[in-house]
């Protein structure tokens, strides 16, 4: 339904606008600018741990957001597959968008396979268990940038969010590809 998918698509992109135009509004009001994290002192199980933890909570919390028949089955995927993405790009040096295409592939995957024993529909797994992969602080400095005339740094910034954002659906049509035969013929 393309003109379904349009006017969701014209509502996010909306939505994101707002958010980050606000966002940047309070930052030059605030004179807040932003810096990369801060290192921690922690060792890799314990980042993975925690990764893990955030992860489940936020996809958590999304699951409950949208409605999600199966919050806790969403999370486990979703801290799976967070998790994973943010391993790869630190320690295989993976670029983002291509962590995130396997990390959503994975969650695909691991969705297919939950989608077997429980019989819900896999979207109301994969949506809330990758919508917490959409980078929202690499939009948030791209139209902070914008807004300072940092031009080739916003477009930096909003090049590598486009493509991770592309690179999340894309990652959830492999899985479906793999996983369902009847996919690819029109019923």
């Amino acid at each position: 339904d393309m003109r379904s998918g349009l006017e969701r698509l014209s509502y996010a992109i909306m939505i994101v606008l707002i958010a980050t135009m606000a966002a940047w509004l309070m930052a030059l009001a605030l004179h807040l600018k932003p810096v990369d994290f801060l290192p921690l002192n922690l060792s890799m199980l314990q980042y993975i741990v925690f990764r893990l933890l955030a992860s489940f909570c936020g996809v958590f919390g999304f699951s409950i957001m949208f409605n999600s028949p199966v919050p806790l089955s969403a999370a486990v995927i979703g801290a799976i597959s967070n998790t994973l993405r943010l391993e790869l790009v630190d320690l295989a040096s993976l670029p983002p968008a291509a962590a995130a295409f396997f990390a959503a592939m994975i969650a695909g995957l691991l969705a297919s396979a939950y989608k077997k024993h429980s019989g819900f529909p896999r979207i109301a797994i994969t949506v809330p268990s990758i919508v917490i992969m959409v980078p929202g602080l690499y939009l948030y400095r791209a139209i902070y940038n914008l807004g300072m005339m940092n031009l080739s740094i916003s477009a930096s910034w909003f090049a590598s969010a486009t493509l991770i954002i592309l690179a999340l659906p894309l990652g959830l049509i492999f899985a479906r590809i793999m996983t369902d035969k009847m996919f690819r013929y029109c019923t």
